[in-house]
């Protein structure tokens, strides 16, 4: 795959460190001349660029006379605390912080591709895997944290109601244990091929149009990346919330 510039700028300065690194570790890189991959490239170049986005907000928190740069922050971190209020509940505000962590890195990385000489990072596969992993590990510790172990593995185990037949208590956890354990790890898939596969198809449809009609038509599609980086952003911040409400959620 051809280096973008930014990522044979990157090669030029760390290439050799990162290579010795990876050896270090075992890891043995497809080009060695070259360790350093475009999707980590635009995944770093995404992550300096929110943190210079965060600081500049930081610097101009303002009560009196609030610009631009925090009037959009508020009304993003305004949108996920209703959505966390919604779907988490009354306690959803405490994951709000990793929320609009997770959901600005996602969108960002989706609408990077529109910039010339770029592209986007969720559009190969292991970017949308990192994300949903970190995702995976966060609801499960937070749900470890609320509920503690014993309380945690009950959701595993199915409802315990008293009125129930003896038999069918004893028996339930056997037959759901490994319905839930198998939903929980295909979550992880579920996250990442729907956000690859749709950032992926849009980035192809986008490269393929530009490629027979270099002007005007292909002004269409990069309207559609936008909406499909926009709705994937959110499918992805919304099932993160309902994962960590049933994780964090008291049993009814």
């Amino acid at each position: 795959m051809e280096q973008l510039v930014f990522t044979a700028f990157l090669n030029r300065l760390f290439g050799p460190a990162v290579l010795a690194l990876l050896l270090r570790l075992g890891i043995h890189p497809k080009h060695p001349a070259t360790p350093i991959s475009n999707s980590f490239a635009m995944e770093l170049l995404v992550a300096v660029l929110l943190a210079i986005f965060f600081v500049a907000v930081r610097a101009r928190l303002s009560v009196e006379s609030p610009g631009a740069l925090q009037h959009t922050m508020e009304g993003i971190n305004g949108f996920i605390s209703n959505m966390a209020d919604e779907v988490i509940g009354h306690h959803g505000s405490k994951y709000v912080p990793y929320l609009v962590t997770l959901g600005m890195f996602i969108l960002t990385c989706n609408l990077i591709g529109l910039i010339p000489g770029l592209e986007s990072p969720t559009a190969v596969v292991i970017v949308p895997l990192g994300c949903a992993l970190l995702t995976w590990f966060y609801y499960h510790y937070q749900g470890l944290r609320s509920k503690g172990p014993i309380g945690y593995l009950k959701i595993f185990l199915g409802p315990q109601d008293k009125e129930m037949p003896l038999l069918m208590r004893v028996l339930l956890p056997f037959l759901l244990f490994p319905i839930e354990l198998f939903s929980h790890t295909a979550r992880v898939l579920s996250l990442s091929v729907r956000l690859y596969a749709n950032m992926f198809a849009g980035e192809m449809v986008t490269l393929v149009f530009f490629s027979l009609i270099p002007l005007g038509f292909p002004v269409i599609f990069e309207g559609l990346h936008i909406g499909v980086s926009l709705i994937q952003t959110y499918i992805f911040v919304l099932l993160a919330a309902v994962y960590l409400g049933e994780a964090t959620g008291e049993a009814h």
